[in-house]
C-alpha cells in the first residue's frame, strides 16, 4: 500500500472511523487499500470524534483512503480538510451527483489529491461521464446498495449489470481506471462473495469494496489471473514479440493489438 494511486488495486476494505483499534489490523489484512470511513459506519454523534481519531493516526508510512460525509451534511467541510494531511492517499466522495461536487471537494484538499466518487444515486449515474471527467477523479466506485434503494430496485441480482456496463464504458471514455464494484453485505457467505466478485470482473470492473477483512482474500483471488489465463497471455506476448510485425496466431486465433493489450493487462495484474 505504499503507492495507492499509482498501481492497480483489487480490494478496498472499509474500516469504521470511530474504531481506532481496527486501523492497524486493517492495514495488515492483505487489502490493497484501506478506506477509513466517516460516513455510513459512524453514527452522527460519533463523527467529530472519529475525524479526530483518524487525523491523529494518519502517517505517510501507512497511506489510506478516507470516505468523507456527503456534501451538504454538517460534517462535510471538516471531513474534507483531512485531504490536506499527509497519509491521506485519496478521498472517497459519497453520493457524488455532479462534476461540481468533485470540484468543490478538490478545492478543499491539497493539489492533486485523487478523488474516488461513489456513484450511488440515479443523479450520479445520469451524470457519471461528467463526474468521471472532472479534475482529480482517479476511479469511480459503484455504491450498489444505496443505488438500489434510490432506484427502488431489488438488491443485486442481474438488475445492476447494465449499470455496471455503463460505468465501465464511461471510465474508458473518460480515460480513467476501470471502476470498483460495491460491497457484498453477507460476510459469512463466501460462495456469494465469489460469485459477485467474478460477475464484477466479467463486467470490466477492476476491484471490489469489502466490509470485512475475511472478504479480502476471496476478492484478491478472484481478480488475480488464473494459471490458464496467465499462460495464454505469456504465449501471446512471446508470439507477438517474435513476429516482428508479421501476422501471428496463438491457439488457432489471430493476434492483433487488442489481444496483445489484454494479454499485457493480465501479465501486469499477476505482478500486483
Amino acid at each position: 500500500m505504499s503507492d495507492i494511486a499509482n498501481k492497480p488495486l483489487r480490494s478496498y476494505l472499509f474500516v469504521p472511523g470511530n474504531r481506532r483499534e481496527r486501523f492497524d489490523k486493517a492495514m495488515s489484512s492483505g487489502a490493497d487499500a484501506v478506506i477509513l470511513d466517516l460516513e455510513d459506519a459512524v453514527a452522527p454523534e460519533d463523527k467529530d470524534a472519529a475525524r479526530q481519531a483518524i487525523a491523529a493516526w494518519l502517517s505517510p508510512q501507512r497511506p489510506v483512503l478516507v470516505r468523507v460525509n456527503a456534501a451538504g451534511t454538517p460534517w462535510y467541510e471538516q471531513d474534507a480538510q483531512l485531504g490536506t494531511l499527509r497519509g491521506v492517499a485519496g478521498i472517497v466522495l459519497p453520493k457524488a451527483g455532479s462534476a461540481a461536487d468533485v470540484s468543490d471537494l478538490v478545492s478543499r484538499t491539497k493539489s492533486g489529491m485523487p478523488v474516488y466518487p461513489l456513484i450511488e444515486t440515479a443523479k450520479g449515474m445520469w451524470n457519471a461521464l461528467d463526474i468521471a471527467s472532472a479534475p482529480s477523479v482517479h476511479q469511480l466506485m459503484f455504491g450498489t446498495l444505496d443505488f438500489c434503494a434510490d432506484m427502488g430496485m431489488e438488491p443485486d441480482g442481474e438488475e445492476l449489470n447494465p449499470f455496471r456496463g455503463r460505468l465501465t464504458m464511461i471510465s474508458r471514455v473518460a480515460g480513467i481506471r476501470a471502476p470498483i464494484d460495491g460491497v457484498t453485505p453477507s460476510i459469512d457467505d463466501e460462495a456469494l462473495l465469489k460469485a459477485e466478485t467474478i460477475k464484477g470482473k466479467r463486467w470490466g470492473f477492476a476491484g471490489k469494496l469489502c466490509i470485512h477483512p475475511r472478504q479480502v482474500a476471496t476478492v484478491n483471488g478472484c481478480y488475480a489471473p488464473s494459471d490458464t489465463e496467465l499462460a495464454w497471455a505469456r504465449r501471446v506476448l512471446v508470439a507477438f514479440a517474435n513476429a516482428n510485425g508479421a501476422a501471428v496466431a496463438v491457439d488457432g486465433k489471430m493476434v492483433d493489438r487488442p489481444v496483445v493489450s489484454r494479454a499485457q493487462s493480465i501479465v501486469d495484474a499477476a505482478r500486483t
